[in-house]
């Protein structure tokens, strides 16, 4: 796997803030952007008038599994934000809001997929006294030894001392005898008829002990903060005398699922669909670190959702459908009644070119994904994931590359994500990966990024990784 072509394989929206409006600055030129905004400037109040495709051309409504839009008009494109750009906006959107976030205490029980608010610390030594790592005889001196009655259990108080010639029984963790100079394990040692011990191999000084302090000592750093917590940091903390964590709070998602067409169960009919996002979504942002404190079916009311909006605890709602321009997309004339900054308004990226993303207040934001299923994945990995990474504390993946194992048409202006299975060290895509589709993102080990155009067969492309497919998921309770 290659690193992606940025100084030291970072990420974009990690990098300092002079190279990322240099790289911005780049983007704009390249894909028609003539000024080099700031991030968080409203995009609302910079496009065209109407420049929002009407439903005729925009086929069937986001919610609706309709296809993909056709090709964007040329206002579209240069009021859209490049795919890059976008998740740098993301990710930078949520910094001011984790600088306030304050760190939680949880039981180790509750810990497990949070990140590490501040180092963990030793609160003793590892191993805390001299231990037997073997089940045989602590031995002092050379032998033979005499074999004490008595035998030293793990778990027991400090056993008496031996003097030189003697032995005593022991078990694997016990603690060692003051006076011990080796642990002789069983399999290596044999008593006589006179009942003295006997080694069969040669004793080195000091065997099979594990001396107090290790592994560490009291107050060595074992973790910087950041760090995420898996079942191994568990442990870790447990061994080191912790019963709480403190850790970065989950970041609080909403959910709310737009469309009178969508059904929560049985098969489609008479023009009803079944929705595929609200069994989805949830446990994909869990995925991501995220807390769900809720998921709503509104329906196509614009009363209702900016009760919704308005009323959410939620550090990020996320909406699904409703972000184009058609008599039943409510989702932006609500965000213009409360007020909404406009971070992102449309990405140039296929599927999923209609998503965004707002400020609804100083400390909330929103996604609005397509109501189609691929499409809102992208969105997902596009908006949702830089966000709730940064408000989650999670330290961004390692980004690489992979050839692809056969051509990919492109898009003739933006982006294009297509779901693959790894094979080797090449990544070979999925056929079914239309917006409306999951069937390739169902078998998928990643998504491939396609540039402007296609890509061609042995072409390296970025990866995005699922969630599941990089242990996150396990490390989510």
């Amino acid at each position: 796997m290659t690193p992606r072509g940025t100084p030291g394989g970072q990420d974009m929206e990690d990098l300092d803030e002079d190279y990322v409006e240099e790289v911005l600055a780049l983007v704009n030129e390249t894909t028609g952007h003539g000024d080099s905004r700031d991030a968080y400037a409203p995009r609302g109040s910079r496009k065209p008038e109407g420049s929002h495709r009407p439903r005729e051309a925009q086929g069937a409504r986001d919610a609706s599994h309709g296809p993909d839009p056709s090709p964007t008009p040329h206002e579209d494109r240069h009021r859209a934000t490049p795919w890059a750009e976008a998740r740098v906006i993301a990710a930078r959107a949520a910094r001011p809001v984790a600088a306030r976030r304050t760190p939680v205490s949880v039981t180790l029980d509750d810990a497990l997929g949070l990140v590490l608010a501040a180092p963990l610390t030793a609160l003793t030594d590892l191993p805390s006294f001299d231990s037997s790592a073997m089940d045989g005889w602590a031995v002092s001196g050379p032998g033979p030894w005499a074999v004490r009655d008595e035998g030293v259990l793990a778990g027991h108080a400090e056993p008496a001392a031996l003097a030189d010639g003697e032995a005593v029984r022991i078990a694997t963790g016990a603690r060692v005898p003051a006076g011990a100079t080796a642990v002789l394990r069983s399999e290596h040692g044999r008593t006589d008829e006179k009942g003295r011990l006997h080694a069969t191999r040669e004793v080195q000084h000091g065997q099979d002990i594990r001396p107090r302090g290790q592994e560490c000592r009291s107050g060595d750093q074992l973790l910087p903060d950041g760090t995420v917590v898996t079942p191994a940091v568990l442990g870790l903390a447990a061994a080191a005398g912790y019963d709480t964590l403190a850790a970065v709070p989950r970041p609080r998602v909403e959910v709310l699922v737009l469309g009178d067409e969508l059904l929560t169960e049985g098969r489609p009919h008479d023009g009803l669909i079944r929705d595929a996002l609200g069994p989805m979504l949830p446990p994909w942002l869990r995925a991501l670190g995220a807390e769900i404190v809720a998921l709503r079916r509104i329906g196509d009311d614009e009363e209702t959702l900016h009760r919704a909006l308005t009323t959410s605890p939620a550090d990020l709602i996320v909406t699904t459908g409703g972000t184009a321009a058609g008599p039943l997309d409510h989702v932006h004339p609500v965000l213009r009644r409360i007020g909404a900054d406009l971070l992102v308004d449309g990405v140039q990226v296929r599927p999923g070119h209609p998503m965004l993303l707002a400020r609804t207040k100083p400390d909330q934001h929103l996604v609005g994904l397509p109501g189609n299923p691929l499409a809102a994945v992208s969105g997902l990995l596009t908006l949702a994931e830089p966000l709730l990474r940064v408000l989650a504390g999670r330290p961004a993946s390692e980004p690489y590359t992979l050839p692809l194992r056969e051509a990919v048409h492109g898009h003739p202006y933006d982006t294009r994500i297509v779901p693959v299975f790894l094979r080797g060290d090449h990544a070979v895509p999925l056929h079914y990966n239309g917006p409306a589709m999951l069937r390739g993102i169902a078998a998928a080990d990643a998504l491939v990024v396609v540039p402007q155009g296609g890509a061609r067969a042995g072409q390296e492309v970025e990866l995005l990784d699922l969630p599941w497919t990089t242990g996150i998921a396990s490390c989510v309770s």
